[in-house]
């Protein structure tokens, strides 16, 4: 049997407060294999340009056709440290960051499924943007 790929296509934030914010992911899980893969959860840790970001849990089961992918959504959790590292990238005008994203597939046929991914996502938008459109105090747009 083959490893399935993960990969994260989509980041958007869903709430957050002062210690915590959470992140909707989207994965897409390609599956390789002539046999479909019944995932019933698992658990993964994202890195965003180098740096530990988020991790998460889920329970969301799902079965991944043969020779055919899917879509799970799950939530991602960090703390305020990461949360701030990556905004400063933001600022920094990047439209996509790097991604890795590693975890475990728990499956009931093949007990589970290690994983460990790499690629680019683009960023939520309107995160690392000034509330008042960039313009200095006093002056006005035309």
């Amino acid at each position: 049997m083959q490893k399935p790929d993960v990969a994260v296509v989509n980041i958007r934030l869903l709430d957050g407060n002062l210690l915590e914010q959470r992140f909707l992911l989207s994965l897409r899980v390609t599956n390789p294999n002539t046999t479909e893969i019944a995932i019933e959860g698992l658990t993964f840790a994202v890195d965003l340009n180098g740096q530990p970001f988020a991790k998460g849990v889920s329970n969301q089961a799902v079965v991944i056709p043969r020779l055919g992918d899917g879509i799970v959504e799950v939530t991602a959790t960090t703390g305020l440290s990461s949360f701030l590292r990556q905004f400063k990238a933001l600022r920094k005008g990047h439209e996509k960051v790097e991604y890795r994203i590693k975890g475990r597939l728990v499956t009931g046929n093949f007990g589970g499924i290690n994983f460990d991914q790499t690629g680019e996502v683009g960023l939520p938008k309107g995160l690392g943007e000034p509330v008042d459109g960039g313009q200095k105090p006093g002056s006005e747009k035309f």
